[in-house]
Parts: C-alpha cells; structure tokens; sequence
C-alpha cells in the first residue's frame, strides 16, 4: 500500500474565519508597513504618530528616515520621557525584517504606557522601496527595487 505525505500547507487544519480575523485585526493594531508610513509623512503636517529609530548611532548615521526620533532601545527606558509623549503613537523601526531590534523597541515602550505599532520592513525596506533618507553626510535616496515596490503606481494591496 502506498501512503502519500500529507499536504505541508494544510498538515495543520486553517484556523476558523472567526480566529483568522482575530488575528490577522490584532495584526493590523501592531504593524504598519513602509508604504503607509512613507505615505502619511509624504502628507504634509501632522501624522497622528512619530517615528522611532532603535538602532545604535553608528546605524543611525549610515541612514535614517528623515524626522524620525533616534532613540536606541536599550535607553529607552530612561530617556523615552524625555523624548515622546505618551498621547501620541510610536511606529519603531530598526535595521529589516530579519532583525527583532524594533519589536524589543516596540515592547519597551508598550511597557512604559506609549501606543506602538513596528514597522514591518525596517530600515532596509525604506531603502528598497526608494524612499528618500538621511546619512551622516545629507539626504540620499535609491532607485525602488522592483522585487519590494511597483514599477509603477501603486501596489494595489
């Protein structure tokens, strides 16, 4: 008798509707994406929200996102007062999708009582995407890599 592997994908039953939109709402409430935060700043005037870099200074000067606040996570406990207000939301970001730095970020200051979302992509994902940054030495900005942003208008998603 000859038995097939089971399908990978499905080896694990779907979650039900009900759990899916849980999830993937509290997923919503937690992450922003590149796009929308290079969107709401591109806007003009008030975003509703700051932009947290949690990177070390040495990260900071090879590129930031311009009017981000720098603000390394390992001092934000003793200096996010200093830095933000509590009424106010913080997206974090850090180096890309395969660094954590900006979910530490983003706990550390859910635990000192700040509204936090992390932005999905990082740093990197800024660049990718062709937005413009800031170095150490002025503005920069990269052609958009056609694998991470459309060629042309928007991604429709």
């Amino acid at each position: 008798m000859t038995t097939t592997a089971p399908n990978p994908v499905l080896r694990i039953a779907p979650a039900t509707p009900a759990q899916a939109a849980v999830h993937f709402r509290a997923s919503l409430r937690l992450h922003a994406d590149v796009s929308d935060v290079a969107a709401a700043l591109a806007a003009g005037g008030d975003p509703g929200f700051v932009v947290l870099d949690s990177r070390s200074t040495e990260s900071w000067d090879q590129g930031h996102i311009p009017g981000a606040v720098h603000l390394p996570t390992a001092l934000i406990p003793e200096r996010a007062e200093d830095l933000l207000d509590t009424s106010v939301p913080v997206v974090t970001y850090c180096w890309g999708p395969g660094c954590n730095g900006a979910t530490r970020a983003a706990l550390a200051l859910a635990e000192l009582g700040y509204q936090v979302k992390e932005m999905l992509g990082g740093f990197e994902y800024w660049v990718r995407e062709g937005f413009a940054y800031e170095t150490w030495q002025g503005p920069e900005r990269r052609a958009a890599d056609p694998l991470t942003a459309p060629v042309a208008g928007a991604c429709g998603c």
